[in-house]
């Protein structure tokens, strides 16, 4: 699975939720590897901030981040869109220090990314996946996040809030589900008794009957319904008989916990790695949501420190057998030290040798320890460099590649019968002039063994 980013950019006009200001947002492509960035166009010199869990710094009403100048809030409903819909690279440019609300729903937003459609990169994406139990839970609310190993990502969310409207509810997401379609509609809500201090907080300026689900849990006296006519600037302001101001419509019986679920998607986005866990989360708010989004990213950010060993599926066929090397290689047993090609890229091959203790070497390093010499170690890894680059020029057959230089060679521990090694070669300076620089890894299981930088020199065959 490669990377994706939008083919065109896409405009929204609105206003903000908090703020009431005039927001314009406008979503341009961006190259491999950029993640998601927000640009505030209004400021001098037009910063931009990544957005990434590092720079959270307020989760009253919303998610905001902020860096240095750069402040940006309610990121959560286009954070979720760009997630659900594939896109893993785009550049959000914005004139205010608020996303526009819309119809308090990341419905829109889907859509338009839909009609621009997507443009898939040559970068993999990359995941990751969680190997250990990974929870929080805030003492104060009882809100929980558990992740869990799980080969795909998914979420069970349940929300309580002691509501007679809502009851309890709950909602899910996984590969089956559409986030267009059940996800992406949702609406923000918000209880009318959090209406009247979020005003005297000099919030919610942006907020009408349009784009929130107002909950209801008592008949209205008519003080307050002259309150909230006044407040939304609305002719009339009725309870009706389900609890909903203004007779209001759900998308979904479920839609508050589906709107919970949208927000969590958003927030966890901030962690900066789509993930591959089972997600169980109770009550989950924008604070939970962004603890746990840090908690991911340090936990990634360690994992993708340390080199990964190639996932190999021993019972596929290989890409090229011992057959198909012995034509773009020639050296031959005892002296061939790759056994199959498992995958290939224009820059990039995976190679395997497995070890039996009948190996030549075995027997005289050492009689009583055998150990592969860490010299054919570096072979093993230079032969299966030398196939990376023979595939890539014409009439491989007429060609060989020579060492010329090794640095920065280093052995991590030993690899004994019974071992199976998979090396990893990659082309960081291409093939000019005859030369090729390549790194190298290679690995038993999730362990690295040896690694070092190789050039070499193509040669034509006398």
């Amino acid at each position: 699975m490669n990377q994706k980013t939008i083919c065109k950019s896409v405009s929204f006009h609105g206003k903000g939720l908090h703020t009431g200001l005039a927001v314009t947002m406008t979503i341009d492509p961006a190259p491999e590897w950029y993640g998601i960035n927000f640009q505030r166009i209004d400021l001098n010199g037009a910063p931009v901030i990544p957005a990434i869990a590092d720079h959270v710094t307020d989760t009253s009403r919303g998610t905001t981040i902020e860096h240095k100048e750069v402040k940006i809030s309610t990121i959560e409903h286009i954070l979720a869109a760009l997630y659900g819909m594939g896109v893993d690279n785009a550049l959000i440019k914005i004139n205010a220090p608020e996303t526009p609300i819309l119809d308090g729903s990341a419905r829109l937003y889907a859509e338009e990314i839909a009609k621009a459609g997507l443009q898939e990169q040559d970068a993999p994406k990359l995941f990751f996946e969680i190997k250990e139990k990974i929870s929080y839970k805030d003492p104060k609310s009882g809100a929980e996040i558990i992740l869990l190993p799980d080969p795909d990502f998914s979420i069970e969310l349940m929300i309580d809030f002691n509501s007679q409207v809502l009851g309890h509810q709950y909602a899910r997401f996984g590969p089956d589900i559409d986030f267009s379609s059940e996800l992406a509609p949702c609406r923000t809500f918000v209880f009318l008794h959090e209406l009247m201090p979020l005003f005297n907080n000099n919030l919610i300026k942006g907020g009408d009957l349009d784009n929130a689900i107002v909950i209801v849990e008592k008949p209205l006296p008519q003080e307050e319904i002259d309150k909230l006519t006044s407040l939304f600037n609305k002719p009339s302001v009725t309870r009706c008989p389900e609890g909903y101001l203004n007779h209001l419509e759900l998308r979904f019986s479920n839609e508050c916990a589906r709107h919970k679920l949208l927000d969590l998607l958003g927030d966890f986005t901030l962690a900066g790695y789509p993930i591959k866990a089972k997600v169980i989360a109770n009550k989950p708010g924008h604070a939970v949501n962004t603890i746990v989004a840090k908690m991911i990213r340090q936990a990634a950010k360690h994992y993708f420190s340390k080199p990964q060993a190639p996932v190999v599926d021993f019972n596929a066929d290989p890409l090229l057998d011992v057959q198909a090397i012995q034509r773009l290689l020639p050296h031959r047993a005892p002296f061939l030290m790759v056994d199959r090609i498992v995958e290939q890229s224009n820059n990039r091959i995976v190679g395997v040798k497995s070890l039996g203790i009948n190996e030549w070497f075995f027997s005289g390093h050492f009689p009583d320890e055998p150990i592969m010499p860490g010299v054919l170690i570096v072979e093993a890894m230079a032969q299966t460099g030398g196939i990376l680059v023979l595939s890539g020029i014409n009439d491989p057959e007429r060609w060989s590649t020579y060492l010329v230089k090794i640095n920065e060679v280093k052995f991590k521990r030993k690899v004994v019968p019974g071992d199976v090694l998979t090396i990893v070669m990659e082309i960081i300076s291409p093939l000019r002039r005859s030369m090729v620089v390549m790194r190298g890894m290679a690995f038993v299981g999730d362990h690295l063994v040896c690694e070092g930088e190789y050039m070499a020199q193509v040669i034509k065959n006398k």
